[in-house]
């Protein structure tokens, strides 16, 4: 259990000690001061709204659909992921989370009624939204503080297949000031293990390359870029795509000068996961961080740890799914719960004087 400190501290400030994982920090036994931010990631489980768009697939997400999906039904679901979303990063910045990338949102239209729920509208949140060609519309999206992350570029990448009939979720990416450093965001939904895990690698290894080639641009402009990836890559930390592909690494200490280090995999080796599958827990939704912030200075923006958010309130108490993630649907029937994931962040800290 993450220690909670009082949340009366100025802003974002805490007294960073030895309780920092050594495998996510350099923080010195002695007492430093430092500002925390906090950056996460959230499957939103179908963030659909309830109009039939002609161009998408998306009719099981309508009134007359086989899930009657209505606005009773999209208004909690809104109220319940603003409330997942508002209780992020807490522990140690009572601002909340500064940076969240979402997946699985229709439109730009249901992260705009998002972030004026009464849980996320005091805190001005803003958003980056590209539309995707994802054969049921949906995209992936940042949510963000402009207090606390001043975004300065943006960009969306496109996954050309050789199959042209292939469609899937675009990469999103967003440069930004964060703790006055500059920051890189690449927010991915990976293709679907649909069809079998090893029928539909060749799509993820794809998707996997495409990042890679986003990374490797911006390295190649800055060798000491910043950089987070983020998402639902529907493969695990030890899968090809992410650990030969994408190269990112286990142990902090093999992370070098443009490589990658995976924030999350010893969490899954813990028995800890992101999602469950047939009695399995699975961690598809991973943050990776490059070396500056994986071994950067101390007195420069870097990680300090990373975790699974698997509160009680967004678990299933009772029934067959019971210790897995509240969803909205289970079997074909509404449950009007939060999301089929659990969202993953991480805290990363800056000394100040």
């Amino acid at each position: 259990m993450i220690r909670k400190i009082s949340h009366t501290i100025a802003l974002a400030l805490f007294i960073c000690t030895a309780t920092a994982q050594k495998s996510t920090s350099n923080t010195p036994n002695s007492k430093v001061k430092v500002q925390v931010s906090c950056v996460a990631f959230y499957n939103q489980e179908n963030l659909f709204d309830t109009i039939n768009n002609e161009n998408v697939n998306d009719e099981e997400y309508t009134p007359n659909g086989p899930i009657k999906w209505n606005t009773q039904k999209y208004t909690a679901k809104l109220q319940h992921m603003s409330y997942a979303i508002s209780q992020i990063g807490l522990d140690y910045s009572p601002m909340g989370v500064a940076i969240i990338g979402v997946s699985e949102v229709e439109n730009r239209g249901v992260l705009e009624d998002l972030i004026k729920q009464p849980d996320l509208v005091k805190r001005g949140y803003e958003i980056v939204h590209y539309n995707s060609p994802d054969l049921r519309g949906v995209d992936v999206g940042l949510i963000y503080n402009p207090k606390l992350f001043v975004v300065t570029n943006s960009k969306s990448y496109r996954l050309h297949m050789a199959d042209p009939k292939f469609l899937t979720r675009d990469q999103l990416m967003v440069s930004g000031y964060l703790q006055g450093e500059k920051v890189h965001v690449i927010v991915n939904h990976w293709p679907s293990r649909t069809g079998g895990e090893k029928e539909s690698q060749a799509k993820r290894n794809a998707a996997a390359g495409l990042t890679r080639s986003i990374s490797d641009s911006l390295f190649k402009v800055d060798p000491k870029a910043k950089i987070i990836i983020m998402g639902d890559l529907n493969d695990d930390p030890f899968n090809e795509s992410c650990a030969k592909i994408l190269g990112a690494k286990k142990e902090i200490t093999d992370v070098k000068a443009g490589g990658l280090y995976n924030t999350l995999w010893k969490t899954l080796d813990m028995g800890v996961g992101s999602l469950a599958y047939n009695d399995q827990w699975n961690l598809f939704d991973q943050i990776i961080v490059s070396n500056e912030l994986a071994n950067g200075e101390r007195k420069k923006l870097k990680l300090w740890k990373a975790e699974v958010f698997n509160r009680s309130f967004l678990i299933q108490q009772e029934g067959k799914y019971k210790g897995s993630p509240w969803r909205t649907h289970a079997g074909g029937a509404w449950t009007n719960g939060y999301s089929d994931h659990f969202p993953t962040l991480i805290f990363l800290v800056k000394e100040v004087k």
